[in-house]
């Protein structure tokens, strides 16, 4: 009777030693899904901001002043510091690129201990999802006018004759689309890790 006690003692010291392990397993996998997340939303913002950054193309355009004028040829540039929605897309991807660099060596840092600065990287991650939804929004607003044009108020559509700054223009949204998906995969992680942590 008592070694039937003695061994039920030692099989609950064992599952207290198993749910140690389990923890300890999943905060490493918790981790390292954080800095893939982190190396990811690192390189697509750094991607974005230079593929729109060194984008320009310059073509002959026809331009007719007067109408009994036969049109006069000249060259036109598309760069992308014309526009101030493409002026903001750079500087946020540049600013999420920086943070992304920066909050991978916090988490380092902070990896296994329990401190606040913890809730500061959860929140300055969804201030970056802010940040490049915002300029995502307004560089695809004026990338749709560029190849749509708007006749309501006689903007004329660019892309048919800035094709490939168009096309640079357009994958620049898509990665940057891609890293602040990355930033809220962060947020949910965190916010899913708090949530554990609360039961």
């Amino acid at each position: 009777m008592e070694s039937q006690s003695q061994y039920i003692g030692s099989n609950s010291g064992m599952d207290g030693v198993d749910q140690k392990e389990g923890k300890v397993a999943n905060q490493r996998k918790t981790g390292t899904c954080e800095s893939i997340l982190r190396i990811l939303a690192f390189m697509l913002t750094a991607t974005a901001a230079v593929v729109l950054g060194v984008s320009k193309q310059t073509e002959i355009v026809s331009v007719q002043i007067l109408p009994t004028l036969s049109p006069i040829d000249l060259p036109a540039t598309a760069k992308w510091h014309y526009l101030s929605a493409f002026v903001y897309f750079v500087v946020a991807n540049a600013i999420a690129c920086a943070y992304a660099a920066f909050s991978l060596v916090l988490s380092f840092a902070n990896r296994g201990t329990k401190s606040s600065l913890g809730l500061v990287i959860i929140l300055l991650d969804l201030l970056m999802v802010a940040l490049l939804f915002s300029c995502n929004g307004a560089a695809t607003a004026i990338g749709l006018m560029g190849y749509q044009g708007n006749s309501h108020v006689q903007w004329n559509k660019v892309c048919n004759v800035f094709g490939r700054f168009c096309n640079h223009a357009a994958a620049a949204i898509v990665l940057s689309m891609l890293g602040s998906l990355a930033f809220m995969y962060l947020v949910v992680l965190a916010a899913l890790g708090l949530h554990r942590r609360s039961k």
